[in-house]
């Protein structure tokens, strides 16, 4: 079993810029790549970036290339979404979750092991 926790979400003004956390405990001597997801109010969860065990190799949805960037520090099993430039449409829950080996990898159902969600809002 594996616990995700996020964290750094708040409330920030467009343009301005937040970094969030997500913090793995239990069984994390296994090797898993990792995603970030969002969920606006009446809309579906989307994957926002995803990043393998490594760290090298990363991928992000279109509407976020060039402002945020995920990293991982796997000694202290935490990964990171750095977010820039951020803009209204960025507001909503966003959670972080492990990818299960052989599943998908830019939809929810190939990942598991949800953390709660850190909320952020983006005000215009």
């Amino acid at each position: 079993q594996v616990h995700l926790v996020e964290s750094g979400g708040g409330l920030v003004q467009a343009g301005g810029s937040l970094r969030l956390s997500c913090t793995a405990s239990g069984r994390t001597s296994s090797s898993y790549a990792m995603g970030w997801f969002r969920q606006a109010p009446g809309k579906e969860r989307e994957v926002v970036a995803r990043i393998s065990w490594s760290g090298g190799s990363t991928s992000y949805a279109d509407s976020v290339k060039g402002r945020f960037t995920i990293s991982r520090d796997n000694p202290k099993n935490t990964v990171y979404l750095q977010m820039n430039s951020l803009k209204a449409e960025d507001t909503a829950v966003y959670y972080c979750a492990i990818n299960v080996p052989g599943k998908a990898t830019t939809r929810d159902y190939g990942y598991d092991y949800w953390g709660q969600g850190t909320q952020v809002t983006v005000s215009s």
